[in-house]
């Protein structure tokens, strides 16, 4: 097991592994306690009494935070040449189409997130091996697969994520940055926390939100009151 830095000792000490905190004390707690050089990016894991092996427990969504992520999404928008004006308009950092589809074949995934049409996701499909396990592969449910090109990689640029609770019942998710206020983390996180509720399932049974963590980048992880989400 790798040894504790003095710094990380320190913030270890800081938080109270007894404690429930509320969104607003983690939220300042979790930049206090945040030691690394670089800008680290402010995480939630909510852990959710469902079954996701159930088809019909699966929770999956599409959140736009109020103050944005902090990072700079990489977009590529597959299109057909008459909507790649709009694209390039609204920020994509890469817009073409059967150029990409190559690129992507040889093994080329340097993006964040892909944006396309109805029409071309028929070639996508026989790259589902490539892009699925890196969670690329575009859904219309996020609204990656759509006609209004410009809007959606608006979206995406201007702070829109999309999540889904992993095998383990957990969703994880980046809220923002360790240089944000505390009432930006706050205000983000609670955007987030409302919309996984608006999601709950029908056929979910007993404790929905079971615990809520919030961490930065090495930092340790923060109790939040599953009360406020």
């Amino acid at each position: 097991m790798a040894r504790l830095s003095k710094k990380q000792k320190e913030a270890r000490a800081k938080v109270d592994p007894n404690k429930i905190y509320t969104l607003q004390e983690a939220s300042a707690l979790v930049k206090e306690i945040t030691t690394t050089k670089f800008d680290a990016s402010v995480d939630l894991a909510i852990r959710l009494g469902v079954d996701p092996k159930k088809a019909n427990q699966m929770v999956r969504g599409v959140v736009t935070l109020p103050h944005g992520t902090g990072k700079d999404v990489r977009v590529l928008a597959l299109v057909t040449p008459d909507k790649e004006a709009d694209a390039k308009e609204a920020g994509a950092d890469h817009v073409g189409l059967d150029e990409y589809l190559q690129k992507i074949k040889d093994g080329w995934t340097d993006v964040d997130v892909i944006v396309t049409m109805p029409s071309v996701m028929g070639k996508l499909g026989p790259l589902g091996r490539v892009l699925g396990p890196r969670g690329l592969m575009p859904n219309p449910k996020t609204g990656t697969v759509t006609m209004d090109i410009k809007k959606a990689v608006s979206d995406v640029k201007g702070g829109k994520i999309d999540f889904k609770v992993d095998k383990t019942g957990i969703v994880h998710a980046s809220i923002g940055k360790a240089s944000f206020t505390a009432e930006k983390i706050a205000e983000n996180a609670d955007e987030l926390l409302k919309t996984i509720l608006k999601l709950k399932p029908s056929t979910s049974k007993g404790t929905y939100v079971k615990s809520v963590f919030m961490s930065s980048t090495m930092s340790p992880g923060i109790s939040i009151d599953t009360k406020l989400a």
